[in-house]
């Protein structure tokens, strides 16, 4: 670390009240304090001065930034569980550390997959706007906003890490079979605790299930793993959730197939190229046929202080001399 009394940390956008003032207790803090996304300039202006930096989802930190990058800067602490931000081969081709934030964001997450698993087949954000819209709610009736159920439905988990396997949790308790695509298969406890069927096949679980919720992290290996081919084996009454990454689905098939009718509807937290919309996409989510929430599945209080206190303690081993326990290696990827 650079030999100051305090480490230059910069961050990117506003954090939490009481993770900002812990910072500026412990490191000399720099802070946005508009809370707007540091344009290029202003980036390549914090990695010259930064010995840390600490950047979140909205921040592509590329090759050529980290080339930028001043002989002080150490450590980039990202304040987000992914890194696909972030060019990390460069970053450690460089001698930098990077870390995230895991394992703090799985029980939030899972609570918002499972909100979406409900709220497409059961109708309830299109329900919820019919009684604050225009057109003047006539009253109850047997066969008006009907849904399905999902109760004894199939439920095929794309990436059964630990936010999958929360979900997982969550919707047995909902009565929905469990089956997965991973990697690996889960531990033999996990998967009887759960009746988990393991899919090696991701193709052939698409083509069987009621519901796909997509839960793995997004690497290269990754990019469009839900590819237009892959899309077009789901079932017609079948619906999607994604609260992973927007660009692990191929966002142009998707919408194209449920335009077509071939997909029943779906539920995402992301979208590809955020914070940019669609205008395919919105159209289906104005006709209710599409769940759309703004990157919030992990939006609490208590993650982001858990987020924030990962990054100190990331930078506070860094200063002692040892390396941070939530770096990020090429292997991980």
């Amino acid at each position: 670390m650079a030999e100051r009394d305090k480490p230059v940390v910069i961050l990117t956008r506003r954090l939490p009240e009481p993770i900002e003032s812990r910072m500026a207790e412990l490191f000399d803090a720099r802070f946005n304090t508009t809370d707007k996304p540091l344009g290029r300039d202003e980036l390549l202006a914090a990695v010259a001065e930064a010995d840390v930096l600490v950047p979140t989802v909205t921040d592509r930190i590329d090759a050529a930034i980290i080339e930028a990058a001043g002989p002080q800067l150490k450590l980039i602490a990202n304040y987000g569980n992914g890194v696909d931000n972030i060019d990390v081969e460069a970053a450690i081709a460089r001698g930098l550390f990077i870390t995230n934030t895991p394992n703090v964001l799985n029980e939030d997450t899972a609570d918002m997959t499972m909100a979406l698993i409900l709220a497409v087949p059961r109708r309830i954000v299109e329900g919820g706007t019919r009684l604050t819209g225009a057109e003047r709610w006539p009253g109850w009736s047997p066969t008006w906003m009907l849904g399905r159920r999902i109760f004894g439905k199939k439920l095929g988990i794309v990436g059964m890490g630990r936010i999958g396997t929360a979900v997982a949790r969550r919707a047995r308790a909902f009565g929905l079979e469990i089956h997965y695509h991973n990697r690996n298969r889960v531990s033999p406890k996990t998967a009887e605790d759960l009746s988990a069927t393991y899919w090696e096949s991701l193709d052939q679980m698409l083509a069987h299930m009621d519901i796909v919720s997509v839960n793995c992290p997004y690497t290269p290996a990754t990019y469009h793993l839900l590819s237009a081919r892959r899309l077009a084996l789901m079932q017609p009454h079948a619906v999607i959730v994604n609260t992973a990454r927007g660009e692990i689905i191929d966002q142009k098939a998707l919408v194209k197939l449920l335009q077509d009718g071939r997909i029943a509807g779906a539920g995402l937290d992301v979208v590809e190229a955020e914070p940019a919309l669609d205008k395919k996409l919105l159209r289906l989510a104005r006709e209710n046929r599409v769940v759309l929430l703004p990157h919030m599945a992990s939006a609490t209080l208590e993650a982001r202080i858990d987020m924030g206190e990962k990054v100190i303690i990331n930078i506070r081993t860094l200063m002692d001399g040892h390396k941070p326990p939530d770096r990020i290696l090429p292997s991980r990827l």
